[in-house]
């Protein structure tokens, strides 16, 4: 079972770097939007409790973390999740060309998914630059950059793939 999930940046960073199928393109979108989202939420914890906030502006913000939570711990996965359906492409190559387009709709739904969680991620940002802490509009900026990287990166990996794979 591929779990990169569970692994230190450095040991992932070091299987991306090697001459192997997995980790790939589409691993490090979902890793590079899992960081976006990771922005997002740390941003939210420190705007979260200002003494300036409204019960509404507090409830908004507790809403926009657990949706941002949930949303990098799913990109988080799909790091892993990537990989095992290239690996399952890889293995249809060996097989008839219903086995082959199975497994490359698959792949391009995880790819898919990716982009649609960067997309859900990415409209968090615009309370957050409005409600949020001040001084941290730069790490929400660094956000929307590794979201809009994670999104084309995702879409560059279904592109590719729907276009090597049609039949």
């Amino acid at each position: 079972m591929i779990n990169f999930h569970q692994k230190t940046l450095k040991d992932y960073l070091d299987q991306l770097a090697a001459r192997e199928s997995v980790p790939g393109g589409g691993s490090a979108a979902a890793l590079t939007a899992s960081l976006g989202a990771g922005l997002v939420s740390m941003v939210t914890q420190y705007s979260i409790g200002r003494k300036n906030n409204t019960k509404v502006i507090e409830a908004r913000l507790s809403k926009i973390l657990r949706s941002s939570e949930e949303m990098r711990k799913r990109l988080l996965e799909l790091t892993s999740l990537d990989s095992v359906a290239y690996l399952k492409v890889a293995e249809a190559r060996k097989s008839n060309v219903v086995a082959q387009k199975k497994a490359a709709r698959e792949a391009a739904a995880v790819g898919r998914e990716i982009c649609k969680l960067c997309y859900k991620t990415l409209e968090l940002t615009p309370y957050l630059v409005e409600k949020g802490n001040p001084y941290l509009v730069s790490d929400i900026e660094v956000a929307i950059e590794l979201l809009l990287a994670g999104f084309n990166a995702s879409m560059v990996m279904v592109r590719v793939n729907q276009l090597v794979h049609t039949f």
